[in-house]
Order: structure tokens, then sequence, then C-alpha cells
């Protein structure tokens, strides 16, 4: 019989791209006073792997990346993913998204993202929000797998990603978290 654990605490890694970089910072600031500081965050990345997001929010769109100090409970993310939506929703003009913020959390074996869309992958995590497996961390990296957003595949995100990894790891080891 398995015996139920508490879960370990979970890094909370946050993507937010937009064509509207003066935003950026704003949106940074209100992250920060809502989860805390940042450890790490991304250089820019080019957000050239679908037009899905074009009639809404336009062309040319870039990703940053963001790794925040305070480690999460994973029950947490469903409400992390209704503070980025609030925060989407602030920012929105004529009811399009000026800017897209994707919460998930980082474990030493996994990347999670939030979503409120199901699909065959997708589990249920409460108040509306699935999770969304992203990447699994096997053999010394980050592993896509074949649901994968193109973006979170590409090599410089895994390579942020391990670095967050990294970080992480000595956070649990700060926090005495076996």
């Amino acid at each position: 019989m398995s015996r139920p654990v508490q879960p370990k605490p979970a890094k909370l890694v946050i993507g937010l791209f937009t064509g509207h970089t003066p935003l950026l910072q704003t949106a940074i600031e209100q992250m920060k006073t809502l989860f805390g500081p940042i450890d790490l965050i991304s250089p820019w990345f080019e957000f050239k792997w679908t037009d899905y997001y074009e009639p809404e929010m336009g062309g040319n769109l870039y990703r940053r990346m963001f790794a925040f100090s305070q480690l999460i409970s994973q029950a947490d993310l469903p409400d992390i993913k209704h503070q980025t939506n609030r925060l989407e929703t602030q920012y929105s003009v004529n009811g399009n998204r000026q800017i897209n913020i994707d919460p998930g959390y980082l474990l030493a074996e996994r990347f999670v993202l939030a979503t409120g869309k199901n699909y065959t992958h997708r589990i249920y995590i409460g108040k509306h929000i699935y999770a969304d497996l992203t990447l699994v961390y096997q053999n010394g990296g980050f592993q896509s797998l074949p649901w994968t957003y193109p973006g979170y595949a590409e090599a410089n995100m895994q390579i942020f990603l391990s670095r967050v990894r990294n970080k992480y790891l000595k956070d649990l080891k700060m926090d005495g978290t076996p």
C-alpha cells in the first residue's frame, strides 16, 4: 500500500509574453507583489512557433521567464493561475490581451504549467484549472513530450530551466527539505 506523504514545495516559474514591452516592468512589479522576489530572469525568447495569438495580441511577440525565490505548495497552482488571469484581464484593451502570463512550477523531476483548457494529457487540479506536464527531467536534462509547446522544447529554454532547477535544489537544501 502506498502511504500518502506531503509533496515537496515547488519553484514558481512564470512565463510572460507580449508584443508591448512597456507593459513588462509594471507586470513584473505586480507579480513581485503577489509572489515575492524573483531569483532568475531569462533572456528574451522570440515567440515564433505559432500565429495563434496574433489576432488578439498582434505580431512580434517575445517571452521572458521568471523564477521566484519563495517556494510554493504545488496545491497553490490553481490560485496562482487565477491571479495571473486577473493581471491579463487588467492589461486587456477592448477585450484583447496585451500580455499573456503562464504560471507553472518546477520540481527536480518535472516542469508543469497551469491552464484552463482540458486536453488528453492534462490533469484537473481544481478550481477550473488543469496541470500540463510540459517537460520531464531524465538522463541529466529536460526532455520534451509529444505535446510540449515548441517554445519549451527549445534548447535555450531548457538551459534556462536547468538553471532554475539547480537553484531549486539549493533552495530545498537551505529549506531543510529532504
